[in-house]
């Protein structure tokens, strides 16, 4: 019996090999400025930049899941982690004593605030600055219709 194998044209396959060599090298490039400059890691400081960003820079545990796109335990984890260095702190739900709770600190506020501006930079060299405005804009294009398919509940806010 012979299959079809679905192809790509060369130029499908081009676009699609792109997008997965900057999916591929940009996460670990993130990952190494803010280990090297800040002592933590990319999904520490989006984490952190959650909490910031909700009311009483506080969540569930499973909130910061669904946001950050990973599993309770590792949230967990990676809570615990900060918690020990003093940028987060873990307390039960008032309202459902079976749920976490996770709130960002005025020190954890203060790293992210120190952090952002390098990452920022890096972001700007490894991505931004490498684009001319009209690129950033079909950038921006071709994002928000992936995303959509990606994130059509809207999860992350973004669209």
């Amino acid at each position: 019996m012979t299959y079809a194998v679905p192809r790509m044209s060369p130029e499908e396959g081009e676009a699609w090999l792109g997008l997965l060599r900057v999916c591929t090298l940009l996460p670990s490039e993130l990952d190494a400025q803010l280990s090297r400059d800040s002592a933590m890691t990319h999904y520490e400081f989006g984490l952190m930049s959650y909490l910031r960003a909700m009311p009483e820079a506080t969540a569930s545990m499973s909130e910061i899941a669904g946001a950050t796109n990973t599993t309770l335990p590792r949230v967990s984890h990676v809570c615990r982690r900060l918690e020990g260095r003093g940028l987060i702190e873990k307390s039960i739900s008032p309202a459902d004593r079976r749920v976490s709770m996770a709130t960002l600190t005025a020190a954890g506020r203060r790293e992210l605030i120190r952090a952002t501006p390098r990452h920022i930079a890096t972001a700007r060299r490894l991505v931004i600055d490498a684009l001319s405005p009209e690129d950033l804009a079909h950038l921006a294009r071709i994002t928000g219709i992936l995303g959509k398919n990606l994130d059509p509940s809207h999860q992350f806010g973004l669209g």
